[in-house]
């Protein structure tokens, strides 16, 4: 059997920007809360999607959290990397901020994502390993490992 494959954190970093219409508000003239879900998935299924090397599925969002609104016509830039990758699964972090027009940016949600690589049969593949390269990716590693051991006790 061949060594395991490993990837770097950013070889899968992905930036997704978005500029708020009327059709992104809800009855509060506030960014409605499922767009941004829909708009985080998506970053997070492309980060696992590079990561893998193949089509993947959300099995879980966790510590979704809504820190401040955004409003029409503001700039959000989403931002996602991977954090963990185990045999199958990967957690990816998907930050989301709101960007001033002077570049300053106000993080106003942030998620973790479990999505798991699928094979030509649907089945879960195995993914590369993670290289880790800072003492931030270090922290993160060691935090998704402590969520993992925590959904493993539910």
């Amino acid at each position: 059997m061949s060594e395991r494959p490993m990837k770097r954190v950013s070889d899968s970093y992905t930036t997704q920007v978005q500029i708020l219409t009327q059709a992104n508000l809800n009855g509060y003239n506030r960014l409605f809360g499922g767009q941004l879900m829909s708009w985080m998935d998506i970053v997070a299924a492309v980060v696992a999607r590079r990561h893998s090397g193949r089509n993947v599925t959300t099995v879980r969002v966790e510590d979704l959290e809504f820190k401040a609104p955004a409003h029409a016509n503001d700039t959000l830039m989403l931002t996602g990397y991977i954090c963990h990758a185990g045999t199958t699964s990967m957690e990816i972090c998907v930050n989301v901020y709101v960007e001033e027009l002077s570049g300053e940016r106000e993080l106003i949600n942030q998620a973790h994502f479990i999505m798991v690589a699928l094979d030509e049969t649907e089945r879960p593949a195995r993914v590369p390993g993670l290289i880790l390269e800072t003492d931030q990716q270090r922290k993160e590693w060691d935090a998704a490992e402590r969520r993992r051991q925590m959904r493993k006790k539910e």
